[in-house]
């Protein structure tokens, strides 16, 4: 790995769950309104990872519906790449377990320094990367975009990744335009600007809204206006995720069933099987479902081939890794049980 020269200064990461989780959430709870429905949409979207069923990282097959799994959320932003070769900027690991309806979520940054061996990837594509670097890389290299990127986590926090589900940013507005746009009670106005124009200012003022697209994308991803203080991101996408629930599952929407599978064809890639999909549904849906939020700490630094990468703190990856291994009922390593979360956690 690179030689550190340079150190700015240290602080923590913020909990920064963007948009992506809001909208993969969404695409499972969407295409789960029927079963004769999930399995329509399903073979649109489903693109296994050539690995057979499991991780390396698994001795077994684990099941959704039974056994608590891992799946890593992925954002791709190919516009300026006009859909080829683009980079996983969003990077968030769930964690579930349908038994106790526990879940944890950890957002990777998109900067986070990680190693890609020359084992996987031609010798010109190894060595130190920023971790969104690792779809593109996996996709020129011809390892295939998904699998690098899924491996490259599984390194990183040293869990097996069981499933994925990939968007790219381009079929947000789409989606939601498609289902005829969503109605969401929005608690606290405030403004943000328009993805698609810097300069158009959407305002939500409070009550109830009917939200195209844009409106929606808006919506969710604010985080600098006065109003995220107490108006968090998390509180808005869980009102997007219910409001869009309610819609995926109206009438009107199920009779839209080949629009759908042309829109989640072109934009969603995932491995979960229907039966998965109907299972995280139940799950995402229930009001008994916790949610831990699981930080990566670290510093920004620049390296001596002069870029900033993200450089984990190492005490900071151990804990997660506890945390992580510990909701999947995997066996901790001596250095994660000796971790500093376990000590203050006693």
């Amino acid at each position: 790995m690179a030689k550190r020269i340079v150190r700015v200064r240290r602080r923590k990461k913020k909990k920064k769950l963007r948009l992506l989780a809001a909208l993969l959430f969404t695409i499972s709870l969407v295409v789960s309104g029927g079963f004769y429905y999930v399995t329509q949409v399903y073979t649109a979207a489903y693109e296994g990872l050539d690995r057979g069923e499991k991780s390396d990282l698994r001795e077994e097959a684990v099941d959704a519906q039974e056994d608590p799994i891992s799946i890593l959320l992925m954002g791709v932003e190919d516009y300026s790449t006009d859909g080829k070769a683009g980079r996983a900027d969003t990077q968030i690991v769930l964690t579930l377990d349908p038994d106790t309806n526990k879940m944890t979520m950890t957002s990777i940054p998109r900067d986070t320094i990680v190693d890609i061996p020359a084992s996987k990837v031609h010798q010109k594509y190894a060595g130190s990367h920023k971790i969104n670097a690792a779809y593109s890389i996996g996709e020129v290299s011809g390892y295939g975009a998904e699998k690098l990127t899924v491996e490259t986590v599984e390194s990183l926090l040293d869990i097996p990744i069981d499933k994925y589900a990939t968007v790219n940013f381009d079929g947000f507005i789409e989606i939601v335009d498609l289902l005829g746009g969503i109605t969401i009670d929005v608690k606290k106005g405030f403004w943000e600007r328009s993805s698609l124009d810097y300069y158009k200012k959407i305002e939500f003022e409070e009550g109830p809204m009917k939200m195209n697209g844009e409106e929606a994308l808006a919506f969710v991803r604010m985080r600098k206006r006065p109003a995220a203080v107490s108006y968090t991101r998390d509180e808005r996408q869980r009102q997007f995720i219910k409001a869009s629930i309610d819609e995926a599952l109206s009438p009107g929407t199920l009779l839209k069933i080949g629009d759908m599978k042309d829109v989640i064809g072109k934009n969603v890639s995932t491995n979960l099987t229907p039966g998965e999909m109907l299972s995280l549904r139940k799950a995402f849906s229930s009001n008994n479902t916790s949610v831990e939020t699981v930080e990566i700490d670290g510093a920004n630094e620049r390296l001596n081939d002069g870029l900033y990468y993200f450089v984990p703190d190492e005490e900071s990856v151990e804990d997660v890794k506890y945390k992580l291994r510990k909701s999947l009922d995997l066996p901790v390593s001596q250095q994660n049980t000796t971790s500093e979360y376990e000590n203050t956690n006693q």
